[in-house]
């Protein structure tokens, strides 16, 4: 049996339970699926409530969580063959990427990996260029196209 292929999904906090779907649609496509830690401890809890989790809002102190959650999702990156940025609408901007995954997807980018975002992105998003820029693929929802690649 070979080696399945790992995917490390990246996505804004808010999309973390819609990760979980894909997560598991990916598993059933043959891949291994990474995803951020917090998204799993939200499914634990069934609390899909983003503030609840970002305490650094209230108190500076703990940015070292935060710091500590994007070095583990790093790592994640790094060991994958590719990633998928899952994004959907937030604040009324339709595929929503923001800093912290335009970080993720540098790094991948960094390290030759596969850039797969899961839908197109708005043309008002502030940082289109520098998306476009890392030479993504978007696969306009459809996962198929992933294991078409690398299946």
């Amino acid at each position: 049996m070979k080696n399945k292929k790992i995917i490390t999904i990246c996505s804004s906090a808010t999309f973390y339970k819609q990760i979980l779907e894909i997560e598991e649609k990916l598993k059933k496509l043959g891949f291994k699926v990474k995803i951020p830690k917090t998204a799993k401890i939200m499914q634990r809890n069934n609390n899909f409530d983003v503030g609840f989790y970002k305490t650094w809002f209230n108190n500076k102190n703990d940015y070292s969580k935060k710091t500590k959650l994007m070095k583990d999702h790093f790592k994640k990156i790094i060991d994958a063959d590719m990633i998928l940025v899952a994004n959907y609408e937030k604040n009324g901007v339709a595929g929503y990427i923001g800093g912290s995954v335009l970080t993720e997807m540098a790094i991948a980018f960094h390290y030759k990996k596969p850039i797969f975002i899961y839908d197109e992105i708005s043309e008002d998003l502030n940082i289109k260029e520098e998306i476009y820029g890392l030479n993504p693929i978007f696969i306009k929802k459809n996962l198929r196209i992933i294991a078409s690649k690398f299946i």
